[in-house]
């Protein structure tokens, strides 16, 4: 993917990337809906990977790539993950639990899921790769 950016995993740099994603998604034309909904997708796998997967330990880094092929926008969002955050261990919230117990958070991945058409975490050792795929037609 051609067009990268690295970040520090503190939360200061969220704007950052979603500056990065809105300026790249520009030249396609594409609605503000769908803008939008696809910077708040990326926006909360990256606040997870900052927050649970690296502890916002600004000695650690990102590296974010976008592109678009054939129609399709897809990021990798690649870490070097030093807890034991796993998104390969997600499982759908009960919505109405969550309601009933008055629990805030723990529904941004949900989002994610419904918002892109396709969501994959891979993880080899320490190092992380996800990815995030949405038809732009």
């Amino acid at each position: 993917m051609e067009h990268a950016i690295r970040i520090s995993c503190t939360r200061r740099n969220l704007k950052v990337v979603r500056d990065f994603v809105s300026d790249f998604l520009l030249r396609y034309h594409l609605t503000d809906l769908l803008v939008n909904q696809i910077v708040l997708a990326v926006d909360e796998v990256v606040a997870n990977l900052i927050i649970h997967g690296n502890s916002e330990d600004e000695s650690q880094f990102l590296d974010v790539r976008v592109d678009v092929v054939n129609q399709e926008f897809g990021i990798e969002i690649e870490d070097t993950n030093l807890t034991s955050y796993s998104p390969t261990s997600y499982h759908e919230p009960d919505l109405q639990e969550y309601v009933r117990i008055g629990k805030k958070g723990g529904v941004g991945m949900m989002l994610v899921n419904r918002i892109m058409d396709r969501v994959e975490f891979t993880t080899h050792g320490s190092h992380n790769l996800c990815r995030l795929y949405k038809k732009l037609r």
